[in-house]
């Protein structure tokens, strides 16, 4: 694919640096001299430095040849109207990124397709949605719907005292043959290498184990491993953001006690106009006494989004001495993603991984809903819709030359989840969830086209 993408900054550079990996013709537009230097030296792309919304520039681009426009510049205007002048010019597929969320939720109303914008993304507000989930799942450190929650994944790590560790996948089916989970990714401790587990492999202590849950499936998943779904009530945030302000604002309807806590005074006191059931505080919430004046120790969860990461995963570590169930950071550099699970910290989120992650389905094959990339893991998770044309249908799963780095996970038909084995068969408009490893991604893709 030929994609454009405007914008050289955190989430244009991630991008263009994922992109690239896959051998995608990758053009990078930015007025940053810097940052394009810099993306020129490190990547395999294309680097233009000029203004993104100049017809000139697009055209240099070769913006009319191009399969997907990606607008990602700090500027919600310069997104919008470069989208609108690419879809002009010819650019086959358009997406802006914004911050005002109004205009995500009345997409349909303003009618942004016809202007020529086909998909509007917010990092900010994929993080506050992102923290939402993991709060409802409170016993996982990664959480992620498909469908509204007809099938959900989940991830965890075993302890010594689960039921299955020291057992296959094959013996642990046998064991519990109504469970309604199936594990899609291992990761083992010490390591970074992602297996996707076969009947034969077995479950270890401290691993780290993806697992997709059909409705029910979670609350199994918790009596077997030990966990416990702990309901949130007591809420601290870290940080007036706009992911902090976001996140507390849509809290605020579920939860009754939430605190959020804001260095600068005059958005401290703009946050309390507007957040009427949300006790904002100024102050600095790298004082430990401060959170103990509000009580950090009886919170059950903690989620620090100021826009420093080292600020956010100290405060967090600093919850998590204070018996705080939940902690989630927000982090902007991707290497802290490898060292989450051995700090301490349940959870780590990024606006670039959660953008990408919303940007990719666009690129891969066939009729993908959703994709979401797993965190800490080389793997991606797909939702593939099953057309008649596609090898898949009308097959059981047992029965299809599947690669052996993917696996199906469930299947979503007429609204709801099953964790399909291999007497399964697919059907016509199924919906199924594949996790695979990035060298099967082009066969499995060829499956469902």
């Amino acid at each position: 694919m030929k994609i454009i993408i405007a914008g050289a900054g955190e989430v244009g550079f991630h991008l263009a640096k994922l992109l690239s990996y896959e051998s995608q013709e990758i053009t990078l537009i930015d007025t940053n001299k810097e940052s394009l230097t810099y993306a020129d030296n490190h990547l395999d792309i294309k680097v233009i430095k000029g203004d993104s919304t100049s017809i000139a520039i697009l055209k240099e681009a070769r913006i009319a040849e191009s399969d997907l426009l990606i607008a990602v510049t700090s500027s919600e205007t310069t997104n919008i109207t470069v989208c609108v002048l690419a879809k002009q010019l010819g650019a086959n597929r358009t997406i802006a990124r914004i911050s005002n969320t109004e205009f995500i939720n009345h997409k349909e109303e303003i009618g942004f397709k016809k202007l020529g914008i086909d998909e509007l993304i917010s990092p900010e507000s994929l993080a506050a949605s992102e923290i939402e989930l993991l709060l409802s799942q409170s016993a996982f450190n990664d959480s992620y719907e498909f469908d509204d929650g007809a099938l959900t994944m989940v991830a965890l790590s075993l302890s010594r005292t689960a039921l299955f560790v020291g057992k296959t996948v094959q013996e642990a089916a046998e064991i519990y043959p109504e469970i309604r989970f199936v594990p899609i990714a291992i990761q083992r401790y010490g390591t970074q290498y992602t297996i996707i587990p076969r009947g034969d492999t077995q479950f270890k202590e401290g691993d780290n184990v993806v697992f997709i849950t059909s409705e029910g499936g979670g609350q199994e998943l918790c009596e077997l491993t030990g966990k416990i779904n702990t309901e949130i009530k007591d809420i601290m945030i870290l940080g007036g953001s706009k992911i902090g302000y976001k996140t507390a604002r849509d809290l605020s309807n579920q939860y009754p006690n939430i605190k959020l806590i804001e260095k600068d005074k005059d958005r401290a006191f703009d946050l309390a106009d507007e957040l009427a059931d949300v006790l904002v505080i100024n102050g600095d919430g790298r004082n430990v006494d401060l959170l103990d004046e509000e009580s950090l120790s009886n919170m059950d969860a903690f989620i620090a989004v100021t826009g420093n990461s080292e600020t956010n995963i100290m405060s967090c570590l600093v919850a998590k001495s204070k018996g705080v169930r939940k902690t989630i950071a927000l982090v902007e550099n991707m290497d802290y993603f490898e060292l989450s699970h051995s700090i301490g910290i349940d959870t780590l989120i990024n606006k670039k991984l959660l953008a990408a992650n919303t940007i990719f389905r666009y690129i891969r094959k066939g009729e993908v809903i959703a994709m979401t990339k797993l965190n800490n893991m080389n793997a991606e998770l797909l939702e593939f819709n099953v057309k008649p044309t596609s090898k898949i249908c009308n097959k059981l799963i047992k029965d299809v030359n599947f690669p052996r780095a993917a696996i199906i996970g469930g299947v979503i038909r007429n609204g709801r989840g099953y964790t399909a084995l291999g007497d399964f068969k697919i059907g016509i408009n199924d919906k199924v969830v594949v996790c695979c490893l990035p060298r099967s991604i082009k066969q499995v893709e060829k499956l469902f086209l």
